[in-house]
């Protein structure tokens, strides 16, 4: 898709969505990070609001599991603007993916029954009790909190909740704001998300270098964990700021030892496969399934998926097996093919899927089954098929 010029820089671009959306929307809130995106925009936000003497709702969820350097920016920011701010510094029990552990897939921020094990003290401004957010559930996760909170903030009322997501950083914030979805007055930088609330992008075509041009510019107060992120030796389109065990952040685990390791040390007791994720994350190869998986030395395919599905829990190795077998029924020709290699002695060459076949398909039981099942395929469309030709002169 290629550039348009708007015939502005990116900061008056900004300004002008901003300000729009003031005009247009009767409640507003700033969804921060405490990242370098969410930091300028929320600036530019808290200055047109102290503009217009209005109030806008601040969003942030404490992930309990942060760098100091990003609690202190969020102290300041939420000081520096307490004049034209709701503060919502949420710091509740929510669930999100712990992508370093297969016996703790999902981790609880806050979570009550470990509170001798938190990395860190909740702040005095934080929203701690549960009753203070009606909607709260004990288990939500991150991804039903988010949306939920803008529609309970929304209060039947038209909302905005600015976001500061750029296309450059990823494919898959270039769709969120490139695919065709729901907009607001067909601005491609909104998008309906529940009812009576938008997302507005108002960074969305600034670029990292415009950022930093920006704090540059104005002296504009920002996370001080870049300086540190530089000095480990990262580029600045490699920094990222946000909650640390998911698929790509997980990424960044070993800056935690290097930059604050009383803090690391917390986080290898708080949460399972911090430290593994540490390690692994940024390899190729068998731990972490990263890009490439060889086999190793003394294991054929079946015997080393064997031995992985061994040394996962029981719970999600037979959730493995079940789902593999669930989708094979629902293709006759390859339920058929995989009997045939079965009988044939040779499913050791279906590597991974092989094994697990094998110990189902490989017996009496699963034999009868594979036996219904492709005689359901044959029965069921003859039936349907002579319906049909009934019904209709050929």
């Amino acid at each position: 898709m290629p550039k348009k010029s708007l015939g502005v820089d990116v900061l008056a671009a900004a300004q002008q969505r901003i300000s729009w959306t003031f005009d247009e929307f009767d409640r507003i809130y700033c969804s921060f990070s405490a990242g370098k995106d969410s930091g300028v925009m929320t600036h530019l936000v808290c200055q047109e609001a102290r503009k217009r003497g209005r109030k806008v709702g601040l969003f942030f969820l404490d992930w309990e599991a942060q760098f100091t350097l990003t609690i202190d920016f969020a102290r300041r920011i939420f000081a520096e603007y307490a004049d034209c701010i709701e503060p919502y510094w949420i710091s509740l029990p929510i669930k999100t993916w712990n992508s370093v552990s297969m016996y703790e897939p999902e981790w609880t921020a806050w979570d009550e029954s470990k509170k001798n094990l938190w990395v860190r003290q909740p702040e005095p401004i934080s929203i701690t009790d549960t009753a203070a957010v009606p909607f709260w559930y004990e288990g939500i996760m991150f991804e039903g909190f988010v949306p939920t909170f803008g529609q309970w903030f929304a209060k039947g009322e038209k909302c905005a909740c600015f976001v500061g997501i750029r296309a450059q950083e990823s494919l898959n914030r270039f769709r969120t704001l490139a695919r065709e979805k729901p907009m607001y007055d067909g601005r491609p930088y909104t998008t309906n998300v529940v009812e009576n609330v938008w997302n507005v992008y108002p960074i969305y075509d600034w670029n990292t270098e415009d950022l930093w041009t920006y704090h540059g510019k104005t002296g504009a107060d920002y996370n001080k964990l870049y300086d540190r992120m530089y000095q480990a030796g990262m580029t600045i389109h490699q920094m990222r700021i946000c909650e640390p065990f998911g698929d790509e952040s997980r990424k960044g685990l070993w800056l935690y030892q290097i930059i604050e390791p009383s803090i690391w040390a917390r986080l290898v007791m708080r949460v399972n496969g911090a430290n593994t994720g540490k390690m692994y994350s940024n390899e190729r190869g068998n731990v972490m399934g990263n890009h490439t998986i060889t086999l190793p030395d003394g294991h054929t395919w079946e015997s080393f998926a064997k031995s992985l599905l061994a040394s996962t829990p029981p719970k999600t190795a037979e959730h493995y097996k079940n789902m593999m077998v669930g989708i094979t029924a629902f293709s006759p020709i390859d339920l058929a093919r995989i009997q045939i290699l079965l009988h044939l002695d040779v499913s050791a060459m279906m590597g991974y899927t092989g094994a697990i076949f094998k110990d189902f398909f490989g017996t009496s039981v699963g034999l009868i089954v594979s036996f219904v099942l492709l005689s359901l395929w044959a029965i069921i469309p003859f039936f349907v098929s002579m319906r049909k030709f009934n019904k209709k002169d050929l």
